[in-house]
């Protein structure tokens, strides 16, 4: 069989054909007597063995030792392929990511492009000054798309970087909160937390639906930073949160604080001080507890408070009676 035909038969070209021979893959049966190459069927069969395995990523000269060696194991070999697969989808797949990143920001020109890439580049740095500038850089210099930072945001260990971006993402708007929302379900509890602190710094609409959601999650770090920024907010939905985050001593004193906000509503101010009076009795609690709920009742406007820390003064507790009774003296001066 002339090459021609090995040619048609096997789809590959006798360019490469002539190559396999200069490397010793395929040598030839003969040649005609007008010196033209002769294949015989081993060697069609051998042409195929070649592609087949060139398929699976094979260099040629992995190829020649995997037919000729018969010393040669495969899994070694195979292994080796799925690593090196592997990191070339990864490489590809981050190429693919700052290929969408670059278009999403909308470059009007090359300068627009580059500066993009030094930006992306600059967030990925392992100097925190670098990733800080970027964070920074990205709200008014060069734009950033909101993916790329909400992907910072959320692997950034260091606070100060941490916090440019987190000051970055309130200022790119409510796009980045779905991915951020997506973070509340990380199974990674650092991630978690750093998605709830991001959307809390994003302005009221469709994150205070999300920190309303936050206040169901299993995460408890989750829950205490949705009920503090909703008690900010003035967000009444986060008073039983608050309430055990006193009790349990887990930023207690900032819980206190963000009741009060809520306690602006003369109806709320009553609910917020019968909730912290029924944490008072409904179950025993150590001293420093039942001490804490009492002074969460310092910013606690309206009667019913009133009378809860005329009631708490003759407390049994002597602690807890003698900060009801500042307390009623503090009211008293006002």
């Amino acid at each position: 069989m002339l090459i021609g035909e090995v040619e048609r038969r096997s789809g590959v070209s006798a360019r490469m054909l002539r190559h396999y021979e200069s490397l010793g893959l395929v040598r030839p049966t003969g040649r005609t007597g007008s010196g033209y190459r002769e294949y015989s069927d081993e060697n069609i069969r051998r042409i195929f063995h070649i592609e087949s395995l060139r398929s699976l990523g094979l260099s040629l000269a992995d190829v020649g030792r995997a037919l000729d060696d018969p010393g040669f194991a495969p899994s070694e070999l195979v292994d080796d392929l799925v690593r090196r697969t592997r990191e070339r989808i990864a490489a590809e797949t981050e190429l693919l990511t700052r290929l969408r990143r670059i278009g999403a920001a909308e470059p009007a020109g090359w300068e627009d492009v580059l500066q993009t890439v030094a930006v992306l580049q600059a967030l990925g740095s392992k100097s925190a000054g670098a990733r800080q500038r970027a964070a920074l850089s990205s709200v008014e210099e060069v734009p950033v798309p909101v993916e790329a930072l909400v992907e910072a945001v959320l692997s950034e260990s260091d606070p100060n970087v941490a916090g440019a971006l987190r000051w970055a993402l309130a200022r790119s708007g409510e796009d980045g909160l779905a991915l951020l929302a997506a973070g509340l379900g990380s199974p990674v509890a650092e991630v978690r937390e750093r998605a709830v602190r991001s959307i809390a710094e994003i302005p009221d609409g469709a994150a205070t639906v999300l920190l309303r959601d936050a206040l169901t999650n299993p995460d408890v770090v989750v829950r205490g930073y949705a009920a503090l920024e909703l008690g900010a907010r003035g967000v009444a939905e986060a008073v039983p949160t608050l309430i055990d985050m006193i009790v349990e001593e887990r930023n207690d004193v900032d819980a206190a604080d963000a009741l009060s906000a809520p306690a602006g509503d003369p109806v709320w101010a009553d609910r917020i001080a019968t909730g912290l009076v029924d944490r008072l009795g409904r179950e025993p609690m150590g001293s420093s507890a039942r001490r804490r709920l009492t002074q969460a009742l310092a910013d606690i406007p309206g009667d019913t408070t009133s009378h809860a820390l005329a009631e708490l003064s003759q407390d049994a507790d002597h602690a807890v009676a003698l900060t009801a009774t500042y307390l009623l003296t503090r009211r008293g001066a006002r």
